[in-house]
């Protein structure tokens, strides 16, 4: 029995009041636990509602290495949301985050780093107000994409002007087309350089932009990782991010 931080990425019904769920650990990276009961009276509706997506638990695991299905002594909350399940668009880019981690995270390793970067986000999102969240998707992505052993090469300057989602890398021109035009390379290298979450509302990115710029760094991960699939999330930020 192992204690550990988690962050719920799915769940899944399981016979008549069980559940499994998907959960991205700190120590053990994606991991699926089969929890019973939850579901079996009214009095344990609320265990069952603290295994929501993006939800951040502290467990007691049973853990072997040879299973695929592991199973939860105990768990409750680690943090607890002011509003990011009420409001609207911070509810869409909590799913779009857990999304992302869902759909980038196939095998059972030990990410750590990105684990406690991506708590980090999911807490900043529930405590900043709305005007200052439209970037946080491009932030989290390409910062994402980083801590996954995809980091982009190279550095932005006057000689080297455009990026390349292909090679990973910023160039000196535009060759194919999955190069990024020079305004995007610039609000792409704004964005890599921002270390603290305070100054994503500086950068004003139109809202035509971001849309791109987020479809071209899903494309930039589909291009580098191995079984990436297309996220749904994507269009409903699309409709509600201005």
């Amino acid at each position: 029995m192992v204690k550990t931080e988690g962050i719920v990425l799915r769940t899944v019904r399981y016979g008549e009041t069980s559940v499994i769920v998907q959960v991205f650990t700190a120590q053990f990276g994606i991991q699926s636990y089969l929890v019973n009961g939850v579901r079996s009276s009214r009095s344990r509706s609320a265990r069952a509602n603290i295994l929501q997506p993006a939800n951040m638990l502290e467990m007691v695991v049973y853990y072997s290495a040879q299973k695929k299905l592991q199973r939860i002594s105990e768990f409750k909350l680690a943090f607890i949301y002011q509003d990011l399940y009420s409001n609207v668009v911070k509810n869409a880019i909590a799913l779009y985050i857990v999304e992302l981690l869902h759909k980038s995270l196939s095998e059972p390793e030990p990410n750590p780093e990105l684990y406690f970067f991506s708590a980090r986000s999911l807490q900043w999102l529930d405590q900043r107000p709305v005007v200052e969240l439209s970037n946080l998707p491009l932030c989290f992505t390409l910062k994402a994409a980083g801590l996954l052993g995809f980091e982009l090469d190279g550095k932005y300057s006057e000689h080297t002007p455009y990026f390349d989602l292909k090679e990973g890398e910023f160039v000196p021109e535009k060759s194919n087309d999955f190069t990024l035009g020079k305004e995007e390379t610039r609000y792409t290298s704004q964005l890599l350089k921002i270390k603290d979450f305070g100054l994503l509302p500086v950068l004003k990115i139109p809202a035509k932009t971001r849309a791109y710029l987020l479809s071209a760094y899903l494309i930039f991960l589909k291009l580098h990782l191995p079984g990436f699939r297309e996220l749904r999330s994507p269009k409903i930020l699309k409709d509600i991010l201005h």
